[in-house]
Formats: structure tokens, sequence, C-alpha cells
């Protein structure tokens, strides 16, 4: 049996003989070469809780689903017995969950809508972005797939499971691109307008514009046709061979464009690590580029996440980060530049390699919030980067609860759906609005993550409310304003994960203080970055109408003991001397209006 590591990048499944087959896609750490594990021992699952056992085991038989077992989970606090039906293929999940809805002896199904390889991310419990230590052979090409893999890529069979290693990969190849398209008639038409630039830039030194037209300018390599320069475009990835993927609005426009144009010139656009063209999912409103084996990462969607700006062109978001001004031409003023043949082509080319620079150092500064992401919540990095705040809180607590032994909620039905986007809004944070006036010696006051801790302290959570019935009143919690009561012990399900989200950041934190390399420090950083973002967001998951955990009562006891919190600490900043002008939700300004000297 041989033994390999891989960097963790991407994961898919596809099907050969009828049967899923899983593909981890990664880089070898030391010889950094691109490697396929295929696992095909791997079977899909989801759960039913039956109102008469037997019954519903002989109900199965009769679809032909025979691999039934019997598991105790956690039903939101309460033990209950599941049966868990195996099936030898993803595709038949949605194709029987409605059939075995409806049998007459079950009462609900569970878990039947986690896709196949983020199910196996969970139950295996490895980590996107980190080393995985893989057992089992070398393979032949095109044993598995169809497509014409590269030589240069290693096929490998599992034989055990993968081992996560916990080790982070070392590796941080971001490469951009851009591309600037002939725009006569106004809104370019991938059909009949033209690329005529395509830029790359990476965070390793690469800069480089692709084009059919010449320039004075060392970066520019010229090419005879389009048709070369996107076969050129594809060779500069494939050789480069980076661990991110970024574009600006790429999923959107660049990536449907270069594909657009490459299938009406006839060329192979294989940018997967399998040798595949680039396809394109749904996701929410847009699609999303996939590339297969290389994650490619959209970074508007990020800034769109991370930033609160009035608009999010790249010229505002790189100003933003970085204050400076990038290099500007007018949209519908570029077929002009490139019709010039003089100055302003060789300007157009400039732009054009700067819109791939400073996609590539707006890349380099956020994405790496990102990767702490996607390794914290357990799911890759190309969905992260597509998923709201809601959605990645929702994965994490995924993937706790299989560790906790906890079955999944389902998602609403339309009609809860709606029936919760029409009952009354919570209040929310306490707000005292600002005196008028001019103050001296002002001080500021503020809980350190108020919300985060109120969950902790009340233990708020659905599996801990009550209505108190058959307990004594110092057996639980009772929320000040709504009355809502939330029991002492056990500690719940979601205010255990705070605390141990809380604790985690105050280790690294404590790191971060000790560790003298600037890049791992960097790393630290990020990942304290991600501890917190999660667990500040945490309440408002619980208002999230499309949430799994939803429960407007916890919602509504957080900001009430909220609203309690900071009007009692600024009634208390009164005994020493302070006046308070303005509160909001978790903290306040006072001014200083007692004896100084004392």
């Amino acid at each position: 049996m041989e033994t390999k590591k891989i960097v963790l990048n991407d994961i898919d499944y596809i099907t050969f003989n009828d049967k899923a087959v899983i593909r981890l896609f990664g880089i070898d750490p030391d010889s950094q070469e691109n490697i396929i594990a295929y696992d095909d021992s791997f079977k899909p699952y989801m759960y039913v809780l039956s109102n008469d056992y037997d019954s519903c085991i002989g109900q199965l038989k009769e679809l032909d689903l025979n691999n039934c077992i019997k598991e105790c989970k956690i039903d939101i606090g309460v033990k209950r017995e599941f049966i868990k039906i195996i099936f030898d293929h993803p595709q038949e999940v949605p194709k029987l969950r409605d059939t075995i809805r409806d049998l007459p002896s079950v009462m609900q199904i569970r878990e039947y809508d986690i896709p196949f390889y983020r199910r196996y991310l969970i139950d295996k419990q490895i980590t996107p972005s980190n080393i995985l230590e893989l057992h089992g052979k070398t393979m032949d090409k095109n044993t598995y797939d169809n497509l014409s893999i590269d030589d240069d890529v290693i096929l490998f069979k599992l034989e055990e499971s993968p081992a996560d290693t916990h080790e982070h990969g070392n590796r941080n190849k971001i490469l951009s691109f851009d591309i600037e398209v002939y725009n006569a008639q106004g809104m370019p038409n991938a059909q009949d307008d033209a690329i005529i630039m395509m830029s790359l830039s990476s965070n390793y030194g690469l800069n480089k514009v692709l084009s059919t037209k010449k320039s004075h300018h060392d970066y520019v390599e010229t090419f005879d046709s389009e048709e070369d320069m996107l076969e050129g475009f594809v060779k500069v990835i494939k050789e480069e061979n980076p661990d991110i993927l970024v574009g600006y609005n790429s999923d959107v426009f660049d990536l449907p464009y270069i594909k657009k144009r490459a299938d009406v010139l006839g060329v192979k656009l294989d940018l997967g690590v399998d040798g595949s063209s680039v396809k394109f999912q749904k996701r929410g409103f847009n699609n999303a580029g996939i590339i297969k084996g290389r994650v490619h990462v959209d970074l508007y969607l990020l800034a769109r996440q991370y930033m609160q700006l009035d608009h999010y062109t790249l010229e505002r978001v790189y100003l933003e980060l970085f204050d400076e001004e990038k290099i500007d031409v007018p949209g519908d003023k570029i077929f002009e530049y490139w019709d010039s043949d003089g100055e302003e082509l060789e300007e157009l080319f400039d732009y054009s390699m700067d819109d791939a620079k400073t996609t590539m150092e707006i890349g380099e500064k956020i994405t790496p919030l990102t990767v702490a992401q996607s390794r914290l919540v357990g799911q890759p990095l190309f969905d992260i980067a597509r998923m709201t705040t809601g959605q990645m809180i929702e994965w994490y607590l995924m993937l706790k609860a299989y560790h906790m032994n906890n079955i999944v909620p389902n998602k609403p039905t339309s009609s809860e759906y709606n029936q919760r986007m029409n009952s009354k809004r919570n209040a929310g944070g306490y707000v005292k609005e600002p005196e008028k006036g001019l103050f001296e010696n002002i001080a500021y006051l503020d809980f350190k993550s108020l919300y985060p801790s109120i969950i902790i302290a009340q233990n708020i959570s659905p599996d801990t409310i009550t209505d108190g019935e058959g307990l004594s009143a110092d057996e639980y919690y009772e929320c000040p304003e709504n009355g809502y009561k939330f029991k002492k012990e056990p500690k719940g399900f979601i205010p255990s994960l705070i605390g141990e989200i809380l604790n985690e950041r105050q280790r690294i934190k404590k790191l971060m203080k000790t560790e003298s390399k600037p890049e791992q420090k960097k790393a630290l950083d990020f990942e304290q970055q991600g501890l917190k973002r999660l667990a500040n967001s945490m309440y408002g998951a619980y208002g999230y109408s499309r949430f799994r955990w939803y429960k407007k009562e916890c919602g509504a006891a957080i900001t009430a003991w909220g609203r309690q919190y900071i009007q009692d600490a600024m009634e208390k900043s009164k005994e020493f001397g302070f006046k308070p002008v303005y509160a909001d939700t978790d903290g306040f300004y006072a001014t200083y209006i007692g004896n100084i000297d004392d």
C-alpha cells in the first residue's frame, strides 16, 4: 500500500458503473504534483423517524431498500430512534424521498438534502485546505474518467479513509485573470465580439497580458489569432497551477464570456485538473463558474460580504482597501483605444495589466479570511466563497451536529418559511438617541461579544427552551420583558458551540502574542477573525427564516437580555460620575461629570 499527502483543494463525485465515486483534488505539499484521489467505498444515506419500526422496515423492503440500520440520535435535545437508510447512489435519495415520506409508518424524513460530497467531508472529518494523508495505490489514467487527463496528474485509489493531519497547506499561490472585449456596439455580445486582451497576475511574480496586437511592453505576449490567445490562456493556467484562481465579477462576466468565445471558435477550454472544461452551476440568482480541481473565487462576492460600500466596482474596492486609485479607461471607450494602434493602445495594455494586478492584490488581501472560514466550517473554499453568513453558520452547526450525535433539523417548508417571514419582527438592541451639545471627558464603554456571551450565560438554544412545568425556579433562566425560559442544564447545543468558538479564539489570540514569524501570525489573525465572525453572527441566524435551527423566541430573548444589560450598565456608570449621552446595542458613550481628582 502506498502513502501520499495532498493539500485538499476541491471535491466532487462521478458515476462509474452505476456507482458513486468521490474525487479528492489536491496538490502534494512536497512534490507540488496534482493528485486526484478516488474513493468508491462511501454511500449516501438519510434518516426516517417512524411510528412503527417493524412496519417501516417492511415497507422499505418493498421499495428494495434493504440496507437499513436503527440508530439513536439527539433531536433538539430529545433522544429518538431513527432508521438510517443507506443507498447505492446519491441520485436515489431525491428520487425516492417523497415516496418514503408518504409511507404510512413514516413520521418524518431527515438529512435527505445534504449534498453527497459535503456529507463525505463531514462524515470523514476532513477539512479543505488541510493536508490529508492517503493510503492506497496509484492507478492508470482513465481508470474512472473518460477525460483527457494530463500526464503530470497522478490518479490514486483510496483503500482506507483519508486522514486529516490538521496541518495547513503552506502553498498560497493566487493567480488572477481579467479580460477586455471589443465593444463597438455598446454592451458586448460573446457570440460576435472578440476578446482582445487576457491579463493574468500572481502573488509570486507573474504579470502577463495576452493579446492579438503587439506592444512595446515586456509583459505583453502576442498571438496570431483569438483562438491561439485562448489556447495560450489555458496553457498559462495549467503551467502556473495556482491554488486559487481569482477574478472580479468572474462568475457573471469573465468566465461565461471566455467559455462562450471558446465554444464559438472551437477552442478546447480544458482548464480542469481532470481535463474538463469550465462548467456553470446555479447558485442563488447567478451561475458559479466551476473549474474542477482549481478553486475559482469571484472576489466581487467576497467584497459584498466583507465590506460596506456605496458601490462595489473594482476601482471602489481597491481604493477602500489600499487607499490608491487604479488605472482607469472608460468602458465605452475600450474599442476606440484598441482601434487607435498608438498611445491609447499602450494605455489600454496598461489598464488591462492593472486590472489583473489589482484583482490579485485584493485576492491576496481578503481570500485568507475565506480560507480560514472554509477550514472552520469544514466545507470547500469554492462553496464558502459563495455562501451567506447564515449558510456558513448552518453548515458549521451541521458539522458539529454529526460529531455530537445530533440529527439535523429539516429546512422549513414553503408554508413554514412564509409564516416566519410574515411574523412580527423581534425588538432590536437598546438605542439611546445622542444628546445635543459638545461634551468633554468622553469615555466609551462596551460589552465584549455581548450577544454570544448572553447565549452562553443564559443557555439560549432551541433545545433548552421550556415552559418551566415540572421545574423549580432555580432550574431555568427567565428572560426579562417576554418571560421566555431556558433550562440551566444540560448545556444547550448552540451555547456549547459558541463557548468552544470563544475559547478557541482566545487561545489563538494568546498564540499571536508569542508568534515571531509574520506569516504565521497573519494566518492566526485570519483564523481568529473567522471565529469572531461566526460567533457574532450566531444571534442573527436564530431569526433567519430559512435557518434549520430557527427559533424566534431565542432571538427575542437575546435582545431582551441585551437591552437589560446595557441599561443596567448605564445606570451603574452614574454611580462613578458618568453621564451616558449615547448608546447603541452593546456599548455607550458617557461624559465624566464627577470630580476628576476623585
